[in-house]
């Protein structure tokens, strides 16, 4: 898995500045920061530098004759260099040359390359040995020829698979090693089975489950060990079942529970020791009483 060169905000601003970071693939990881050389594996030694300008010799160039329509610029818009982001330049305004860069023996000319090149040809391609590659191409193969990747080594390969597949098929990763593989999963597996990950060891995952479960379903995680996911529980519940959390050993979880609940059941928490759960159960019997007066 790649390990990101730790850059400060203050650090990664005039890289901002400068145009350099184009855009995010999805959550969880910078694929166009990886391509244009801001993040890299350390066997990837050849990667883009941060600094300076990198220039090829135009001479022995064979997109030499490019130089005169524009279509290429030294240090600017250039296949050739050792510079992703002079490469994606290059091929985005070229991108009939990408199909010859396909089996580059540079890792990120290979990557920008499958990004432009036709699809039959990226369909035809070998297993790629590096995970920034393989990530590139799960994000353009079609969703049914995925199944490949499903077990892939790198996490962010099959995070992108989580993402794409067929929401029947994401069943195949609910026991992915990864949380973020099973947190992916967790956002769009189809609502009659996402109490298969009620459970999960993950704290994360399941407070995922808990937003997307039913209202009517969520009595299955009602006790989970986390506060955290209780709370978001109780934030949905309905309101007879937020009345069995108003007992609850988290005074926010009975705070949600307590301005859902009915109000025969709230008596008991005027004298709670959390000030906001007191105030929050006596401004509901208080606006009650008033509406009872009225």
């Amino acid at each position: 898995m790649p390990s990101p060169i730790p850059l400060s905000l203050l650090a990664l601003w005039p890289i901002l500045q400068s145009g350099m970071v184009v855009a995010v693939i999805r959550p969880g990881f910078f694929l166009e920061l990886r391509l244009k050389g801001l993040f890299m594996s350390e066997h990837h030694s050849g990667a883009s530098p941060l600094t300076g300008v990198a220039l090829a010799d135009c001479a022995t160039c064979r997109h030499r004759a490019l130089l005169a329509t524009g279509k290429c610029v030294p240090g600017d818009i250039c296949v050739t260099a050792q510079s992703g982001r002079q490469i994606d330049r290059f091929l985005r305004r070229n991108s009939e040359f990408a199909q010859d860069y396909l089996s580059d023996g540079f890792w990120e000319r290979r990557a920008i390359a499958i990004r432009y090149a036709p699809l039959e040809l990226v369909r035809a391609l070998p297993r790629d040995s590096d995970e920034v590659v393989r990530r590139v191409v799960v994000s353009r193969l079609p969703i049914d020829e995925l199944d490949g990747y499903v077990r892939d080594t790198d996490r962010e390969v099959r995070m992108t698979v989580a993402n794409r597949l067929a929401p029947e098929q994401l069943h195949t990763l609910l026991d992915d090693e990864d949380y973020l593989v099973r947190l992916q999963v967790a956002k769009r597996l189809p609502h009659g089975q996402l109490r298969r990950m009620a459970h999960d060891e993950d704290r994360e995952v399941r407070k995922e489950v808990a937003r997307r479960l039913p209202p009517f379903a969520l009595g299955a995680i009602m006790r989970d060990e986390d506060a955290e996911v209780r709370r978001v529980v109780a934030q949905r519940l309905l309101p007879d079942n937020a009345a069995q959390m108003l007992t609850d050993a988290d005074w926010v979880v009975r705070l949600e529970a307590a301005q859902r609940a009915p109000l025969d059941t709230i008596a008991g928490l005027v004298d709670d020791v959390e000030p906001d759960v007191r105030a929050a159960v006596r401004q509901r019997l208080d606006e009650f009483l008033l509406g009872d007066e009225k």
